[in-house]
């Protein structure tokens, strides 16, 4: 996880703080809305991101509240609900699009454009942001 934080830190220029963050909100996004198997992969070719992402969901409260509930009953409520997450983190539009952008870079790289391809094409917002 620190070499992926520091590559997009490097690579981007957005404070280490707010791409680990907005990593790690996508990442669990992802988690949720991929396929299982092909998650295993990214989480496996990227060393402390399955970890970053459990300890962000032990960190977050139990109850969704009324647009986490929601978000889980509406197509396309959870991506919205996720960018106001980034947002709440202090990311732009531009700063999730560079870190997605990035994640993604690396995440090809490490696990293969097939696993990712299909994460990608699970997520139709992702098509939309790269």
């Amino acid at each position: 996880m620190e070499d992926l934080i520091q590559h997009i830190v490097a690579t981007t220029g957005i404070d280490e703080d707010a791409a680990r963050k907005g990593v790690t909100i996508i990442l669990n996004f992802l988690n949720k809305e991929a396929p299982a198997e092909r998650m295993q992969e990214v989480f496996d070719a990227l060393p402390g991101t399955r970890e970053a992402v459990t300890e962000y969901l032990a960190t977050k409260s139990s109850g969704k509240g009324l647009f986490g509930g929601l978000a889980g009953m509406v197509p396309g409520m959870g991506a919205m609900a996720v960018l106001g997450e980034l947002n709440s983190a202090g990311l732009e539009m531009a700063d999730v699009q560079r870190i997605i952008k990035r994640l993604v870079g690396v995440a090809r790289e490490k696990a293969g454009d097939e696993a990712v391809d299909e994460v990608i094409s699970s997520i139709p917002i992702l098509k939309q942001i790269l």
